[in-house]
């Protein structure tokens, strides 16, 4: 039997180091971005990155510009919380170009994000673009991680 430790617990049993996670919403078009530490433990959008063939590199600067020590990927679910045909490009696309970073890779449930993405965006009452939506979808995968959703 695996036991799983809060969050809270995982970053105190650490060598003391700040942790910091990029999450990640990968589409087809769109990557999301969200960047997060292990001491102020709130997630904030960071940019959206297209898929365009510079992606990759685009990443590997935002990494090293931040530090970064973990990736968290979203990874899509059906509603009955089954993987998809999704999940498993999404998987694919984590294991031959995203572990080629060295950094550990996270998977958390992405279900529904961006619904919820767009309505806080909605709620806010300023003009967004679905550029936008993704980084804030990226923001609630990374953020439902640190509060240790599932």
């Amino acid at each position: 039997m695996q036991i799983k430790l809060p969050l809270d617990l995982l970053w105190l049993m650490t060598s003391g180091s700040i942790h910091k996670l990029l999450g990640l919403d990968i589409g087809e078009r769109r990557i999301g971005v969200a960047l997060a530490d292990s001491t102020l433990r709130i997630a904030t959008p960071l940019t959206t990155l297209i898929v365009d063939g510079t992606e990759l590199v685009r990443l590997q600067t935002l990494l090293l510009e931040h530090g970064i020590t973990d990736l968290v990927v979203g990874l899509p679910r059906n509603m009955a919380g089954q993987e998809t045909a999704q999940s498993k490009r999404i998987k694919e696309f984590a294991s031959y170009r995203l572990q080629a970073f060295g950094l550990p890779i996270i998977f958390q449930d992405e279900s529904a994000t961006s619904v919820m993405a767009e309505e806080r965006l909605k709620d806010r009452k300023k003009p967004f673009h679905k550029a936008t939506i993704d980084a804030e979808a990226a923001t609630i995968i990374l953020q439902d991680y640190i509060e240790g959703g599932v």
